[in-house]
């Protein structure tokens, strides 16, 4: 993508109702007005559901759908990807989602306690790296946020065509003693997943699915406190 068309997204960006872009700064001294009041927002008091790492936001417009009794926000630093799934829900007059142009590991200051219902990691980079190993969205720190905003027995959903990160994560879950809901190596192969893993496909997962790449999904939630 051209710059031109990069800056031409981003003052699109700056007008769309359905797109926040808070500052680092503003949400660390935490002055983020929306923080808490994420119903007064949507208006209304339906749960709430974040995509991380959303890049155009195809799986928090097809959750969006899927689920009209359910708010999803799409979560990613990067304005001019956001900038597809923003401009497609406002095209389809989408009520239910909305998209934050933020750093995750701000997560926790994003939203309050026990504000969130479900959090979707979908495709993340698996940073298979060992220095890379800190930016891993499955890791011990960014569990321990998504802990902390979730409410009561919440879920995590986490979506990839990694192994790496599917087996990553199932063992980070196992050693921490949180509960595995679901695990599957290769949705499309194995019976029995959720309709929302099925339905769904992101432009990525297709290129993954033509080269034959099995997809694996996971459900998890942490143990009652």
């Amino acid at each position: 993508m051209g710059s031109k068309n990069k800056l031409k997204r981003f003052r699109e960006n700056e007008t769309f109702p359905n797109v926040l872009q808070p500052t680092r700064e503003e949400v660390l001294s935490g002055s983020f007005a929306q923080r808490g009041r994420w119903a007064e927002f949507f208006g209304n008091e339906h749960p709430l559901v974040l995509e991380l790492g959303c890049g155009k936001g195809e799986y928090a417009l097809g959750l969006a759908k899927l689920y009209p009794d359910k708010n999803f926000i799409g979560i990613d630093i990067k304005g001019a990807r956001l900038w597809r799934g923003a401009k497609t829900a406002l095209e389809e007059n989408m009520q239910n989602v909305a998209f934050v142009r933020s750093q995750i590991d701000l997560i926790d200051r994003l939203f309050t306690k026990g504000e969130v219902s479900e959090i979707w990691i979908t495709f993340p980079d698996p940073q298979i790296k060992y220095k890379r190993t800190k930016h891993r969205l499955t890791n011990l720190h960014f569990l321990e946020k998504y802990r902390t905003i979730l409410k009561e027995k919440g879920t995590v959903h986490l979506k990839t065509d990694s192994e790496f990160m599917h087996g990553y994560t199932l063992g980070i879950l196992h050693a921490s003693e949180m509960e595995v809901l679901y695990a599957n190596h290769d949705v499309y192969r194995n019976e029995g997943s959720p309709p929302e893993v099925l339905r769904i496909q992101t432009f990525y997962e297709n290129q993954y699915l033509e080269l034959g790449k099995p997809i694996t999904y996971l459900k998890f939630r942490f143990p009652s406190q």
